[in-house]
């Protein structure tokens, strides 16, 4: 049986790609009904370690496809070509609340693929494997533009793909964790789309205030105005809080008329106001519910939803496509309580032609590109109100 083990051989293909790309895992070599695990490791930009593993057993011919073949178990099971990845965890012992995030998109991600004997569930770093592959994960395709933009008071991060143009655009508004987050804005320019990722929640006025919708409004023009842009083909693509900025502007501003809006996990119902630690006094005095590891649940923040329209965007006054899309287990945002209360504002103003929800099912409120691990719960930080 020890032959078993002796020279297999380790494929993935592609060895470089994209991130939202599929590749291929095949081990040839094996004897029949060989049990073996295949481990999926990369290590973060932060330092932290993720993994994610699946049990095979191979073939009559020694084979075993992670495109075709059921994991019979390990971090993930049954037939799922990424679910080395999107099933990836922190190793044990790492720190909590963790999500992974590409903070650097003109670099790569390492995957380190390999093949270990038997059925493990832990230990992998103890343990040799019998082969080992490194794939390159990217979020930024060869040719892209990167552009700091700074200008008119901005800051963001422009995305231009490779090629004259003009291309379609996006505005990528991300949510109230703030920061400048560049990574779907470079993947979307890799489809060809020229993206700005646009930070706002950091940007404040003279008095301490959120930037206002006029922030908006020069990055939307910016956009409409860039000579590699179809100036009617612009789309705002929001997540979070972002997305209810998208849906607001969408609504009140006469300067910004989108081609259509993607709305990730929002909501229409108004959360704050004038500043950043308005998030924090809001989390002190709703109601807060915890799970059994005590961390906040805060759908229930604007639950139920009032019929006030004065606490709520008017989405009948949009006049654009909206897909919304949102997750039913999504703990942070009553997210689809919000999409059935749009639904029925837009029928009221006869608009709903213009609605498409997107609503599945166990999915929670960060929704990310394709094959990203799943995280559970992560880390939330908001600004205290200054004395």
């Amino acid at each position: 049986m020890i032959r078993q083990f002796l020279r297999p051989l380790l494929s993935v293909r592609p060895l470089r790609c994209m991130v939202d790309e599929k590749f291929e895992v095949r081990v040839q070599g094996l004897l029949p009904g060989a049990r073996v695990t295949l481990h999926a490791l990369l290590q973060s930009e932060d330092g932290d370690f993720w993994q994610g593993f699946g049990h095979y057993v191979s073939d009559k011919a020694g084979k075993v496809s992670v495109y075709e073949d059921a994991s019979l178990g390990g971090s993930y099971d049954g037939v799922e070509a990424m679910g080395l990845l999107w099933s990836m965890k922190p190793i044990p012992g790492s720190r909590t609340g963790l999500r992974l995030r590409k903070q650097d998109v003109q670099t790569q991600t390492d995957v380190y693929i390999s093949v270990y004997k038997d059925h493990l569930t832990h230990g992998f770093q103890e343990k040799p494997s019998v082969a080992s592959v490194v794939t390159e994960r990217w979020y930024m395709a060869p040719g892209v533009q990167r552009v700091n933009v700074t200008e008119k008071g901005l800051k963001g991060t422009l995305f231009i793909p490779p090629g004259p143009g003009p291309f379609p655009s996006v505005l990528d508004l991300w949510g109230g964790g703030g920061g400048l987050v560049e990574y779907r804005a470079a993947l979307l320019a890799s489809r060809g789309y020229v993206t700005l990722s646009l930070e706002y929640c950091a940007q404040t006025d003279a008095d301490g205030k959120n930037v206002g919708i006029g922030y908006f409004e020069t990055a939307f023009t910016l956009l409409r105005q860039h000579p590699q842009v179809f100036p009617e083909r612009v789309a705002i693509l929001g997540l979070s809080s972002g997305a209810f900025a998208s849906i607001y502007m969408s609504a009140y501003s006469s300067v910004i008329k989108p081609r259509c809006i993607v709305s990730l996990s929002g909501t229409h119902a108004f959360l704050h106001t004038d500043s950043r630690a308005d998030v924090s006094r809001m989390v002190k005095r709703m109601t807060i519910r915890y799970d059994e590891e005590h961390r906040q649940i805060w759908r229930d923040a604007i639950l139920p939803l009032i019929d006030d329209p004065l606490k709520k965007v008017e989405v009948n006054r949009i006049k654009c496509p909206i897909l919304l899309i949102v997750g039913e287990d999504d703990q942070c945002f009553p997210t689809v309580e919000s999409a059935n209360d749009m639904r029925q504002m837009m029928e009221r103003g006869g608009n709903s032609h213009l609605l498409n929800v997107l609503s599945y099912p166990g999915a929670g409120h960060l929704i990310e590109p394709p094959y990203t691990p799943h995280t559970q719960a992560s880390n939330f930080m908001v600004e205290e109100e200054k004395k």
